[in-house]
């Protein structure tokens, strides 16, 4: 992977800075950046009109499936393409060897794609939020911040695999304080997959049938985060798992009014609503933070568990 096909399906970027700061340090590494004229589009809040956003995205499908294609950043649009992608001329360039990235709002995308054709599509890193994000004080961040994030970037994207170990403890594990498991790893950003329940582009009960299925969350409280676990715990989706991964729920801020309702009451509500022979883990490098593995969305994984911590495995 010495390309990288940058595209702007979901909001605007909300600087010039980032994704320049973004394109120099993956020149530095190595890496070619194409499309950039994407990266500059304005319409209302979105990065182009929906036909533009729309037409970049179905184009992907014609790319050499040496280049890996990545989104600029999240934000919100996908949900309006979905019904218009050309999700089996996509599917095609993934079985050619074209591997596509993004997290965030880029769910939308891989769950569409899981749905429709069962192709593997990479939930991980975004131009914007994780090469050119900016510090504080408005300087590109300090490069050592990106090394574990790169290095399970360059595994999946060179080597199309995952090997992730946490070392963190268990407290929500459920009836089997220890186990072994291997199903269709899913998932992503808990609010957008959550909004595709009952939709087309929503992995039906035998698609997902004994998955492994990650979740992160950004900017949520967690009364709002427990309210989402719930309707997937009540619609059939939690319980259809055989393992559940929560990684980071961040930038949210607790009240005064919560009178010690936090993030781990929230976990714990949902435990209590689960069936004790799914493990509901904790600590999964991955969401809107620094330290972020990439995931095969679709891919078969591996996953091992006790009480100290997990195991995550996948080759595609």
């Amino acid at each position: 992977m010495k390309r990288i096909h940058v595209i702007a399906p979901s909001g605007a970027s909300l600087d010039e800075s980032s994704p320049a700061a973004g394109i120099d340090w993956l020149s530095g590494q190595g890496i070619t950046v194409k499309n950039t004229e994407c990266l500059k589009r304005v319409h209302q809040r979105f990065s182009g009109t929906d036909t533009q956003r729309l037409s970049e995205l179905n184009a992907v499908a014609q790319l050499p499936p040496e280049d890996l294609v990545m989104a600029m950043r999240g934000g919100y649009g996908l949900h309006r393409l979905l019904p218009d992608v050309e999700w089996d001329a996509i599917a095609r360039a993934v079985e050619q060897g074209l591997q596509i990235c993004g997290h965030s709002d880029f769910t939308a995308f891989h769950l569409g794609l899981l749905t429709k054709t069962g192709a593997i599509s990479l939930s991980g890193p975004m131009l914007n939020y994780d090469f050119g994000r900016q510090a504080i004080e408005g300087e590109a961040s300090n490069p050592n911040h990106k090394e574990f994030m790169w290095k399970h970037f360059i595994n999946a994207a060179r080597e199309r695999t995952l090997d992730c170990s946490v070392s963190s403890p268990q407290s929500y594990l459920g009836e089997k304080t220890a186990g072994e498991i291997s199903g269709i790893l899913w998932g992503g950003n808990l609010t957008v997959l959550t909004s595709m329940i009952g939709t087309p582009f929503f992995p039906n009960h035998e698609q997902t049938q004994g998955g492994i299925l990650f979740l992160e969350d950004v900017n949520e409280h967690p009364y709002r985060i427990e309210r989402m676990l719930m309707q997937l715990t009540d619609s059939g989706v939690l319980k259809n798992q055989a393992a559940i991964l929560l990684g980071g729920f961040s930038a949210y801020r607790l009240f005064e009014g919560d009178r010690g309702y936090d993030l781990a009451s929230a976990i714990e509500a949902i435990r209590a609503r689960l069936s004790g022979n799914i493990p509901l883990l904790t600590n999964l490098p991955f969401g809107h933070q620094a330290d972020k593995i990439t995931l095969p969305v679709g891919a078969q994984a591996d996953l091992t568990y006790d009480k100290t911590g997990f195991q995550l495995k996948a080759s595609w």
